[in-house]
C-alpha cells in the first residue's frame, strides 16, 4: 500500500484528524465513500441453514442466521463489504479472536457479507463497514453494538467481560485492599444491595471498560475501611490524586453512559505523554478537545515547561485533554499533520476533535495562567482557527485541472459565473492515486468550457474555515449562481459518470442532488461529509 514509514506517519496523524477507524468502521482515507452494489450474474445460489466456517468464523446469511443465534449464547457478528479495506485488514484479527474465544468456550464469531445479504443489513441497520454487533441468548431484536478495540486482544477482552462476571466480588477489607494494591488502576463499586439496579448498572460499566479491573463489595466492614456509608463507585490509581469517589445518586441511580465516561476520563493521567502505548488511551477517551505541548524532551529547559502545563490542566479535566508530544521521539511522526518541524519546539497547539480545527497562540506563552486563558478563549469562541494554506503554483490556473490552495479556494469555488467541480485529496491516499488519471482526463475534456472548472486541492496541506474534509478523495460541486451552494458527489469515480453529473447540472439523472449551503458566518457547513468521521457506507 505505502511504505512503512509513510504509513506510520499517516496512522498517527489521522488519529488527531479524527479518522482513526473504530468499532463503526471509520475510514482513514475515505475508501468506499461510495459503494455501488454489483449485480451478480446468474441465479442466486440456494443456501441452506448449515453453519459453515472460514478461518474459524461462521459464514452467516439470511438462511442460517436464526440457527446460529439459537445454537450460540454469545455470537459476535461482523457485517462487512468485500471491497472494504478496513474489513480486509480486520479479517486476520477477527479470525485470531475467534480461535481464542472458541477454545475457551466463551463465544463464537460470525461474519455477514452485508452487500450480498441486503435483508440482514436492513434488519440490523448496517450503515458502515465494518460494523460489529453482539447477539445474546438468541435475542435478535436488541443486539449490542461492539465498542472495543479493533484487534484480536481487544475483541477477546470485550467478549470475556460479557461472558462472565465483569467485576470481582470483594468479601472483606483485606481482599479489597489486596485487589486495589495489585493494580495501577482499579475501580470498586460499593453497594448495599448487589442485586439492586445500581449494582447491575455498574456491571454494565465494567463490561465496557475492559482495560480496567473492577471489583464490587457489599460488606459493612469494606464500606467502613474506605470511609463510606452509601453506594459509591471509587476509582483507585497510583498517580495524580490517587482516589476519586463518585457517589451514586439515591434518586436517579447510576447512569451507565455517564459513569463510563467519568471513569474513562479520570483513568487518564492529568497530562498524557503521547506514545505508542498511550495513543489508544488518548483517542479512546473521546475527550472533545486536546491541548498539545510540543517539546524536545532531551532539552532540560523545555522539560521544565511541563510543570506550568500541568498546572493549567486541572481546570479542564474531561473537556480538554492535555498531551505532551516529544518532537524528537514518537511524537515526531505527527509533526507534518500540524505543519511543524522539530525546531519549532517548544510550541503549543489546540485541536477540536469534532471538526479538526487547530488553534495556536499569536505568540507562545507557557505560563499556567497564559495557557489557561488561551484554552478558555478557544472554548469561548474568541480565537479563530489557524488554517493551513500552501502557496499556489505559478501555473495553477493554466492547467486543465486547476490547482487550488486555501488562499485561492474562495475566489474560484464561489465564482458565481462558474460551475466548479473540486477533488479534495491526500497525496498518500491510494484511492486518490487510482482516480488521478480519470480526473486529469475530465479536466482535458472540459478545459475549453467557459462555465465549467475542474479543480483539485491537497486537503492535507490546505484547510478551509467553512468546509471540513473528512475522507479522501472527497468530491464537491459548487454550482454557478448566488447562495454559495455545495453539492456532494457520491457516485462512481469514472470519467463518463463525472461527465453525466456535470452535464446534468450537478446531479445524476436518476438521483436528486445533496445540497448544502455554505454559511457566511464561519460556522460548519451542514453537508454530510462535514463530520469528524469518514465511513465506508452502503
Amino acid at each position: 500500500m505505502r511504505g512503512s514509514a509513510v504509513l506510520c506517519v499517516l496512522l498517527l496523524s489521522l488519529a488527531w484528524l479524527g479518522l482513526a477507524w473504530g468499532a463503526e468502521g471509520e475510514e482513514e482515507d475515505g475508501e468506499g465513500v461510495v459503494a455501488e452494489e454489483e449485480e451478480e450474474d446468474g441465479e442466486d445460489e440456494v443456501l441452506s441453514d448449515e453453519l459453515e466456517e472460514e478461518d474459524g468464523v461462521l459464514v452467516l446469511h439470511e438462511h442460517n442466521f436464526a440457527r446460529a443465534l439459537h445454537e450460540h449464547r454469545l455470537l459476535l457478528v461482523e457485517f462487512y463489504a468485500p471491497w472494504c479495506g478496513h474489513c480486509r485488514r480486520l479479517a486476520p484479527e477477527f479470525a485470531r479472536a475467534a480461535a481464542v474465544l472458541k477454545n475457551g468456550s466463551v463465544a463464537v464469531l460470525g461474519k455477514v457479507d452485508a452487500v450480498a445479504q441486503a435483508a440482514l443489513s436492513a434488519e440490523f441497520h448496517i450503515e458502515a463497514f465494518p460494523t460489529l454487533k453482539l447477539f445474546r441468548d438468541g435475542n435478535r431484536t436488541h443486539p449490542v453494538a461492539y465498542s472495543g478495540r479493533m484487534d484480536a486482544e481487544g475483541m477477546v477482552l470485550w467478549m470475556q467481560r460479557r461472558a462472565g462476571p465483569s467485576a470481582t466480588l470483594l468479601h472483606n477489607a483485606d481482599t479489597a485492599a489486596a485487589f486495589v494494591s495489585a493494580q495501577d488502576i482499579a475501580v470498586v463499586g460499593f453497594f448495599k444491595e448487589l442485586q439492586g439496579d445500581a449494582a447491575r448498572a455498574f456491571y454494565e460499566v465494567a463490561g465496557e471498560l475492559v482495560d480496567v479491573q473492577f471489583g464490587v463489595a457489599e460488606e459493612d466492614e469494606v464500606f467502613e475501611a474506605y470511609g463510606l456509608s452509601a453506594d459509591t463507585v471509587c476509582l483507585f490509581k497510583k498517580f495524580d490524586e490517587g482516589r476519586v469517589d463518585f457517589p451514586v445518586d439515591p434518586e436517579r441511580g447510576l447512569d451507565v453512559a455517564k459513569m463510563t465516561r467519568l471513569l474513562r476520563v479520570h483513568s487518564l493521567r492529568l497530562v498524557m505523554d503521547f506514545s505508542n502505548e498511550t495513543s489508544n488511551e488518548i483517542f479512546g477517551a473521546k475527550i472533545p478537545h486536546h491541548m498539545l505541548l510540543f517539546l524536545n524532551t532531551s532539552v532540560a529547559e523545555q522539560q521544565e515547561l511541563r510543570h506550568e502545563f500541568r498546572a493549567a490542566a486541572g481546570a479542564f479535566r474531561g473537556e480538554v485533554l492535555f498531551v505532551v508530544v516529544d518532537v524528537d521521539g514518537y511524537g515526531a511522526t505527527v509533526l507534518p499533520f500540524f505543519n511543524l518541524k522539530p525546531s519549532d519546539a517548544p510550541t503549543l497547539r489546540f485541536i477540536k476533535m469534532e471538526n479538526n480545527r487547530k488553534y495556536r497562540m499569536e505568540e507562545d506563552t507557557f505560563s499556567a495562567t497564559a495557557v489557561r486563558s488561551f484554552v478558555q478563549a478557544v472554548l469561548d469562541g474568541k480565537v479563530k482557527p489557524h488554517l493551513l494554506s500552501a502557496e499556489p503554483p505559478e501555473d495553477w490556473n493554466t492547467r486543465p485541472v486547476k490547482v487550488l490552495v486555501g488562499k485561492t479556494f474562495e475566489q474560484v469555488a464561489f465564482d458565481e459565473t462558474k460551475n466548479v467541480f473540486v477533488k479534495f485529496y491526500a497525496p498518500w491516499c491510494t484511492h486518490c492515486q487510482e482516480m488521478a488519471a480519470a480526473w486529469e482526463e475530465l479536466g482535458e475534456r472540459y478545459k475549453d468550457h467557459e462555465d465549467i472548472v475542474i479543480a483539485e486541492m491537497d486537503a492535507t496541506a490546505n484547510e478551509l474555515e467553512n468546509i471540513t474534509i473528512s475522507g479522501y478523495p472527497t468530491l464537491h460541486y459548487f454550482p454557478a449562481g448566488p447562495g454559495r451552494k455545495m453539492v456532494e458527489y457520491r457516485s462512481a469515480r469514472d470519467v463518463e459518470t463525472f461527465s453525466k453529473f456535470l452535464e446534468n447540472g450537478g446531479k445524476l439523472p436518476e438521483e436528486p442532488p445533496t445540497v448544502s449551503k455554505t454559511p457566511e458566518n464561519g460556522t460548519e457547513s451542514p453537508n454530510p461529509s462535514g463530520t469528524a468521521e469518514a465511513r465506508e457506507e452502503l
